[in-house]
């Protein structure tokens, strides 16, 4: 990081700051929508800016610099907000050919719920959003941002492992049900 801490560059940037944190964060406001969002863009921004402040007051339009930075950071803020609800509509999305669960063996899902917290995360995740909440491999990398693949070899992986913790005797589609159980909370 570039930042420089001589006297005369912190009073420069302080003054900068004085002059041009509340436009920066009317700017995030704007477009981003969010109140409680602008301020901490306008922050982060300015803070970035510190970190490059030989650069940025050398420039020929700083303020012009700093208004590029809060507008990336406001895209990506947005981005992100897009992805997540992306995510959350997955999880809400009504899902067909499910595993049907009536009457589910509560030993069975207590067993199941202890193997699933040995098992590494992506993993655990893999199993528990293709068969409890039933989403599809696709859907599955796009919320675990992985691909295809690693969903299919992970979940693959998930079912073996979670046999071997159950007992020998335990068959795939027993430990698919019981993960589907979990599906109605699970806490029993």
């Amino acid at each position: 990081m570039g930042t420089v801490v001589d006297d005369a560059a912190a009073a420069e940037f302080h003054e900068f700051f004085e002059a041009h944190y509340a436009e920066l964060a009317r700017l995030a406001h704007l477009l981003t929508g969010e109140a409680d969002a602008a301020d901490d863009l306008a922050a982060d921004a300015l803070l970035a800016l510190w970190h490059r402040w030989d650069r940025v007051r050398n420039a020929d339009h700083p303020v012009a610099y700093a208004r590029g930075v809060v507008a990336n950071l406001a895209r990506t803020r947005i981005r992100s907000a897009v992805r997540e609800r992306r995510r959350i509509a997955l999880f809400r999305a009504p899902r067909e050919g499910g595993y049907a669960v009536d009457d589910p063996d509560v030993s069975t899902i207590v067993d199941v719920q202890g193997a699933l917290r040995r098992l590494p995360f992506r993993k655990r995740a893999c199993v528990v959003l293709r068969h409890a909440f039933d989403l599809s491999e696709r859907d599955t990398s796009l919320v675990l941002g992985i691909s295809v693949g690693t969903v299919k070899s992970q979940t693959s992986r998930a079912v073996a492992e979670l046999q071997r913790l159950l007992g020998p005797d335990t068959p795939a589609a027993q430990v698919q049900v019981a993960v589907a159980a979990q599906r109605g909370g699970g806490r029993h």
